[in-house]
């Protein structure tokens, strides 16, 4: 399927492996909304994705706060004509055992990455269904997949976004909104090297957000008549 002239929202894009999808995706001729809490970096992505010649806008809030997060995407839709394709991207991560994080901590996890994908594709579904049509895509993780020490929130939390995400597959299949869980292994970003501190991040050994995006890129492609439910990518060479 040709993507040009669709209408993608990308939460988390000013950065990382959101921002990499928005490029991505504004290659393809796709106008693209993003969304995160940094004003100055969703400005400056949007400046980026506007000299691929496609309509971009931007909405500064936090996926954890449902107001925020309606608001948010109403005025992104408003100001590109709708929303036909969600990348819900946002989270944030945390390392240590059960002992020693901090509760308002593991909450934050949980609030961010389980409830923050609940809310804005709650938000979205509605618009999707009035154009009759739509692709939502969750980023899980392999940690969702399989829990770790001192992983226990960012797994639950992740593990969480794999159940939802199977579920509202199987209540919008009848919508023609395909729903797509991705469980990518570690890829290097600001937040897994810098911030995290979990990869070095060699573009030799571990993925990169390009990587990611081209994976997204090329599921969005398939013919409507097709759905990847689930898919994952893991480095060759760790």
């Amino acid at each position: 399927m040709d993507l040009k002239g669709k209408i993608a929202l990308v939460t988390g894009g000013g950065r990382g492996l959101g921002k990499a999808t928005a490029v991505a995706l504004a290659k393809e001729g796709v106008h693209v909304g993003i969304t995160g809490r940094n004003e100055q970096q969703l400005q400056e992505t949007v400046a980026e994705l506007q000299s691929f010649g496609v309509q971009a806008s931007y909405a500064v809030f936090n996926v954890g706060i449902q107001t925020e997060v309606i608001a948010g995407v109403h005025k992104i839709a408003a100001a590109l004509g709708g929303i036909d394709i969600l990348v819900n991207n946002a989270g944030i991560a945390a390392y240590g055992s059960v002992e020693e994080m901090e509760t308002a901590k593991w909450e934050e996890i949980i609030q961010t990455n389980v409830l923050g994908v609940y809310y804005v594709a709650k938000a979205i579904v509605p618009l999707m269904k009035s154009k009759g049509m739509g692709d939502i895509v969750n980023i899980a993780s392999t940690a969702g997949l399989k829990g770790s020490a001192n992983s226990s929130a960012y797994s639950a939390s992740k593990s969480a976004v794999i159940g939802f995400s199977e579920s509202l597959m199987y209540e919008m299949r009848k919508e023609n909104i395909r729903v797509i869980t991705l469980t990518p292994s570690t890829i290097a970003t600001d937040m897994t090297v810098s911030d995290l501190k979990i990869t070095d991040g060699n573009p030799d050994k571990v993925l990169q957000p390009e990587d990611f995006a081209e994976l997204i890129v090329d599921i969005l492609k398939f013919n409507r008549r097709a759905l990847i439910a689930n898919a994952a990518i893991f480095s060759t060479n760790p």
